[in-house]
């Protein structure tokens, strides 16, 4: 069995916006990050809405199944999917990504293990102290024309269509959570971002400043990404699981949120 750590979270509303439309979560067993989609009204509150579903759903201390925490999603996507008719102005609250990492019992091999949850661009990444890998395929147009070899990752960087994505909590009625589960091993360490990290950083960057081994590794990143431009709000939660001895340490927890701007262009669903 292994123990959460450390946890380090920011969210920031970068240095061009004035409304942070992200929203995240990092209470055990449930660290993730939800990126309102832009464009459209209160994308902010579509993203609060998911993470204080999911807040609800999967309290502190539990461990769902995989099973469960697939529900919580749904729940989720209901929650978000009724806004549109709650919000006064009339004005659709299109939806929101999802993205980050829970902690879950596995009945059949009587373990714990990290559930990988996702849907839209927001992205989970495992970090070993010397590679970052990316453990979630973005739900967008241009991850579809990457895969089809239409184009490489250089030019979906600045593809026009770069800020739509095919999948989003509340866009639908039913929503289609890609999930992985990763078994606990040692020391792990999970970064968990909206794209308004990925976007100013490349993977390379990001492994830089993780390796460099700051006290508090999310505000580093949103640093980094402001100072390359900052043109998105930025949320980053990084979680460091071990099992062992080690196990019983204290978790260390550290949480940031500010940041304000002026529009730019923001994360849309497919129309």
């Amino acid at each position: 069995m292994s123990s959460v750590v450390g946890v380090t979270l920011r969210s920031d509303t970068g240095a061009v916006r004035h409304v942070n439309e992200d929203s995240a979560l990092a209470q055990d067993p449930v660290f993730v990050v939800a990126d309102g989609m832009g464009g459209h009204a209160r994308g902010d509150l579509a993203s609060r809405t998911a993470v204080e579903s999911l807040a609800r759903t999967l309290q502190p201390g539990s461990r769902p199944t995989p099973d469960e925490v697939i529900r919580a999603i749904d729940e989720a996507n209901a929650a978000v999917r009724s806004l549109s008719g709650a919000d006064e102005s009339g004005a659709a609250v299109a939806g929101t990504t999802l993205a980050g990492i829970v902690r879950v019992r596995v009945p059949e091999l009587a373990t714990e293990q990290w559930m990988v949850v996702n849907v839209g661009d927001s992205r989970v990444y495992a970090w070993d102290g010397r590679a970052l890998r990316q453990l979630t395929v973005d739900h967008s147009a241009v991850q579809e024309l990457v895969d089809a070899g239409l184009i490489t990752e250089a030019q979906a960087a600045v593809h026009p269509e770069r800020n739509v994505i095919t999948r989003a909590l509340g866009a639908e009625d039913f929503v289609d959570t890609d999930s992985e589960l990763v078994a606990e091993d040692g020391r792990q360490i999970f970064l968990i971002c909206s794209d308004g990290l990925t976007r100013e950083l490349s993977d390379g960057r990001i492994a830089e400043i993780l390796a460099q081994g700051p006290s508090d590794p999310a505000s580093a990143l949103v640093d980094a990404a402001n100072e390359a431009g900052g043109h998105d709000n930025i949320t980053v939660i990084v979680v460091e699981s071990v099992t062992g001895e080690d196990a019983a340490a204290p978790v260390d927890t550290r949480e940031r949120a500010d940041g304000s701007g002026r529009e730019f262009e923001d994360t849309q669903p497919r129309e």
